[in-house]
């Protein structure tokens, strides 16, 4: 039996392609701090919490294959608060904001189409594009200079005849960088000039640590037939099990042409989506308080990391998660060699390797992705165990 090119192509995650190391160390008693996920610790809301086990039905049927019209009304209220203005038609619940990315990517995107990013990127983008025979072009940033986006020259070098997209993440994961309303207005310049699409995962809007208003993808005017939002609860009530993200986007034709996909697959998770309604009625001080945690969080971490010697962490301007330089011959042979191999006072720390967060082989080869999603004491002890690590891995540079 022969797998297919397009399984042979697909990459592993470089969030969980570690798991198998993580286990086994776990089997062996170790206690691993996961700094490579952006599984948050935060406690789910209560109201969501409840909605589950206030569940009193004699059968779980499918839904609507856009989602259920009440869970819908519900963030067309929850959108306007943000200055997002769409009808209940202008949402497609989806199995997480992953199915909202790659829905569209089916529904926009042909074989050799091509779509930029800026690197580094969610690493899924790239399994996504590959999954539609679609073709990823980067646009390089940098950590000396916080990953800041580069002029839009560099983006117009990109565009070909097959280019179809730009794909941004704001605020971005793996970086924490955030764009700036003068760089959403450039990107909008692109995007009309070039008649393109512009997808815009904001998986994240609610935590922004600069004091800059949030600038969404449409709050850019004369691009609404061109934008494609990209969302999901996961992250903002810390409920990634529940798998519940949407599609939003004035384009009429669009829409129908996801919803294809979206009938094919019948419906989105019932239960989650009970979860998800439930929890938009969530008391602002939840997410007041959630913000602030990862706040502290944040300036907590980056501050640790830099008085590792030889370690560099920009400070992320959102989302919940760092691209780190390590000092080592090799961040990925590091990550593992913390796995397998290093111990100290019976624990370790797990971390996503940077270079999978990049289109070219080299790109991001010293660096990790750190999400800071544990309380600030396994921060403390995962910073110790960090530095130790550094201290005594013989690929120390």
């Amino acid at each position: 039996m022969e797998i297919s090119q397009r399984a042979q192509l697909m990459p592993s995650s470089p969030i969980r392609k570690l798991a198998p190391y993580a286990d086994e160390a776990k089997r062996n008693g170790v206690h691993v701090y996961h700094l490579n996920i952006g599984q948050p610790d935060i406690k789910t809301p209560q109201c969501g919490l409840d909605a589950v086990k206030g569940i009193d039905r004699s059968i779980l049927e499918y839904s609507p294959s856009d989602g259920y019209l009440s869970l819908r009304t519900k963030m067309v209220r929850y959108y306007a608060q943000y200055g997002i203005y769409l009808s209940p038609e202008e949402i497609i619940i989806t199995t997480g904001g992953s199915e909202a990315v790659l829905f569209a990517f089916l529904a926009c995107l042909g074989p050799g189409d091509e779509v930029i990013v800026t690197d580094p990127f969610y690493a899924n983008y790239m399994a996504f594009a590959i999954s539609v025979g679609a073709v990823i072009r980067s646009v390089k940033t940098s950590i000396e200079d916080g990953f800041r986006l580069p002029s839009m020259e560099a983006f117009e070098e990109q565009i070909t005849p097959r280019t179809k997209a730009i794909l941004i993440c704001n605020p971005n994961n793996p970086t924490g960088y955030l764009y700036t309303r003068k760089e959403m207005q450039r990107l909008r310049d692109i995007v009309k000039k070039h008649n393109l699409l512009l997808f815009s995962d904001e998986v994240y809007r609610e935590f922004i640590y600069t004091g800059m208003p949030y600038i969404s993808a449409f709050h850019m005017e004369g691009i609404e037939q061109n934008v494609v939002l990209f969302d999901s609860v996961s992250k903002r009530y810390s409920e990634c099990g529940i798998r519940i993200g949407c599609l939003c986007t004035k384009n009429r034709q669009l829409r129908e042409a996801v919803m294809k996909f979206c009938q094919a697959r019948l419906s989105p998770p019932l239960l989650g989506q009970i979860v998800a309604e439930a929890t938009l009625d969530v008391q602002k001080e939840y997410l007041r308080g959630v913000y602030e945690e990862y706040l502290e969080r944040r300036n907590f971490l980056i501050d640790g990391l830099n008085k590792i010697p030889g370690v560099y962490s920009p400070i992320p301007m959102g989302a919940f998660y760092t691209m780190a330089k390590l000092p080592v011959d090799d961040a990925e042979k590091f990550c593992i060699w913390c796995l397998s191999d290093f111990r100290y006072e019976g624990e370790t720390v797990m971390m996503a390797p940077g270079a999978g967060f990049y289109t070219e082989p080299g790109e991001g080869k010293h660096e990790v992705r750190i999400a800071y999603v544990l309380c600030k004491e396994d921060l403390a002890r995962a910073l110790v165990i960090l530095q130790k690590a550094l201290e005594a891995y013989p690929g120390r540079l």
